[in-house]
């Protein structure tokens, strides 16, 4: 990812990182937050490689990996390097270690080799200076306390049931996050409710608070608190935490909600950046609890049908909200809910009148499932009854498969 830097313009001052070596886990992946600091201007962020051996970097500076011992390369969905330090001369970054490249630190461990392996951030400048290449050694362990807590795998789930549908008023099934996870601590959060109409949140907002630099951690919207938690987590690597009470969850509108888990940071000496140490700032960055994704939600429908039912697999699309036969006003805005097929990378909402006259259409990111229409769609309807469907696109825009129309009677 490309990440244009602002700091220091001397060449001498090499880029800095905090910490620059971690125990991770020897089987399973580990995720470390890593302050970075000394950047110059000109510079931004290029590739992320795991290797089990370093040569001379030269004419760059630094040592990068040897070509013939690289096990990997930090995925662009995984990579959430952000500018972050005083004067902008520094970033964080969020080194998630896959299983895969652990196992093959431990098998070349186990024939004899080093125990340690590294990390290797490559810095490129825009002016034509040397690159830079920024190691940070990760060191095998057993996976016990001295890892960093972080979570590898998180799944919010109702019954083992990834949406809930409800009758109206009906209270909804208890959930429960099966988290896994390395290190030991405490794990502190809150959990929180999307109610209908609500603005949505971001991948960003979904992300742990221990994975965002320093400034950014008051700034992810918030919602409806439901209940707080705060456990200990001993280095067993799983841990079942149970969702809030359902009766203290909202169901008196009709309509998509979705229940959050937001995840605070906590105190990890085994993972904490300094960055004192990188020159961005003072202080200890608290780090427990980091993550490389963000935390999945429970999506929960109520006056859609009754009983609990999976996302479907390779089933076509299926359009929830609103019902068959529910009649929208005018000056109200209406919101739209489906369930959606694994293929598509986003989902066209069309809106015609009766007479095939096109109202509306929007495009709905993967992973949404709702559209909040604005208040005037019912409006345009102009004395007809309103259809709508969702069609199903690849990332190319092509259409690969629609749902059924549904009629939507309007009333003034």
């Amino acid at each position: 990812m490309a990440l244009l830097i602002a700091g220091a313009t001397s060449l001498r001052a090499q880029i800095r990182v905090s910490p620059t070596m971690v125990d991770v886990n020897t089987q399973d992946g580990t995720t470390v937050f890593l302050s970075y600091g000394g950047l110059r201007a000109d510079q931004r962020l290029a590739d992320a490689v795991w290797c089990g051996r370093l040569v001379p970097a030269a004419p760059a500076l630094g040592s990068k990996c040897d070509p013939a011992l690289e096990w990997g390369q930090l995925p662009l969905r995984f990579d959430h390097a952000t500018q972050s330090g005083v004067g902008g001369a520094g970033f964080t970054d969020i080194m998630s270690i896959p299983p895969s490249v652990a196992r093959r630190a431990y098998q070349a461990a186990a024939r004899g080799a080093s125990a340690n392996f590294f990390y290797v951030r490559h810095v490129v400048s825009a002016s034509g200076l040397p690159d830079e290449f920024v190691v940070v050694v990760c060191r095998l362990a057993s996976g016990g306390a001295s890892v960093p807590l972080s979570l590898t795998d998180v799944r919010v789930t109702a019954g083992e049931k990834s949406v809930v549908f409800l009758q109206s008023r009906e209270t909804p099934p208890l959930a429960a996050a099966d988290i896994r996870y390395t290190g030991s601590g405490r794990l502190a959060g809150r959990w929180e409710v999307v109610r209908p109409g609500e603005e949505l949140p971001t991948d960003d907002d979904l992300l742990t608070e221990a994975t965002l630099p320093i400034e950014l951690r008051g700034r992810q919207r918030r919602y409806t608190e439901i209940e707080r938690f705060n456990i200990f987590l001993p280095p067993s690597g799983r841990v079942t935490l149970p969702g809030p009470s359902p009766r203290r969850l909202p169901v008196d509108v009709d309509g998509t909600y979705m229940l959050l888990l937001r995840i605070e940071a906590s105190p990890d000496d085994a993972g904490n950046s300094n960055l004192s140490e990188v020159g961005t700032g003072s202080g200890v960055v608290p780090s427990g609890a980091v993550a490389g994704f963000p935390m999945p939600v429970l999506r929960y429908v109520v006056g859609a049908s009754s009983g609990i039912t999976d996302v479907p697999g390779e089933s076509a699309l299926r359009l929830l909200l609103p019902r068959v036969n529910d009649t929208v006003t005018t000056n109200t805005g209406i919101t739209f809910g489906w369930i959606e097929h694994p293929s598509p990378s986003f989902y066209r909402l069309e809106v015609t009148r009766d007479d095939a006259q096109p109202v509306h259409s929007a495009i709905v990111a993967r992973g949404l499932g709702t559209y909040r229409a604005p208040p005037w769609l019912a409006d345009r309807a102009e004395g007809h009854a309103l259809r709508w469907r969702v069609v199903g696109i690849d990332a190319r825009g092509k259409d690969q498969q629609a749902s059924e129309w549904r009629s939507l009677p309007v009333r003034r």
